[in-house]
């Protein structure tokens, strides 16, 4: 996953290409430094975690635990955490708590593939207020490049519900490590501030 750095480092250089007109520096300096600045101040977000599986158990839950420790080495806070069975009462009880912990984003691993226990897309889905189907579909495409055509048989997605940002992905430790790093982690202050608006 060496590409950490790249981001930071074409910012830099595209700053030295254009000066502002020195008539309107003021204002277009000033404001793109305050955009930089909002870019990169670290925005801290209430999270909640949750592992949907039959079979896991917080002890082995690698996925969950590479989740927490990913979201707080970002400086996020995390308000809980849950291992939950793949049915949909379950499902429905624990993205409730999350709400009453005060989260801003729920995180759901497992559950999302097409076997008949797995049930976390149909039942987040179903309460969600907007969909955000781009998380899917990037997730998809960054799999695609790491795993090959098994990538289609994901069905993450992501959505609002009372205004948390509720992301849905796979349950191995590869596809949650890949979704946070590559999609979640760079969205997430800019979410969360978009839904207090």
């Amino acid at each position: 996953m060496g590409h950490e750095g790249h981001d930071h480092d074409h910012d830099q250089g595209h700053d030295h290409h254009h000066h502002p007109p020195a008539h309107g520096g003021h204002g277009h300096g000033h404001s793109h430094a305050e955009r930089e600045h909002k870019a990169h101040a670290p925005a801290h977000v209430s999270a909640f975690v949750v592992t949907c599986s039959d079979s896991r158990d917080a002890a082995r839950d690698e996925s969950g635990q590479a989740l927490r420790g990913g979201l707080e080495a970002a400086g996020h806070t995390i308000c809980g955490y849950k291992v939950v069975k793949d049915e949909p009462e379950a499902i429905r009880a624990a993205l409730a708590e999350a709400a009453g912990a005060g989260a801003r984003a729920v995180l759901f691993n497992g559950g999302t593939g097409i076997g008949r226990r797995d049930s976390t897309v149909e039942t987040l889905r179903g309460l969600f207020e907007k969909e955000l189907p781009g998380f899917g579909e990037l997730f998809r495409a960054l799999s695609f490049q790491q795993i090959g055509s098994a990538a289609m048989m994901s069905r993450a997605t992501a959505g609002t519900y009372q205004g948390m940002i509720v992301f849905v992905m796979p349950g191995s430790p590869q596809a949650v490590r890949l979704a946070l790093e590559a999609l979640i982690l760079p969205e997430l202050g800019h979410a969360a501030r978009e839904l207090t608006r």
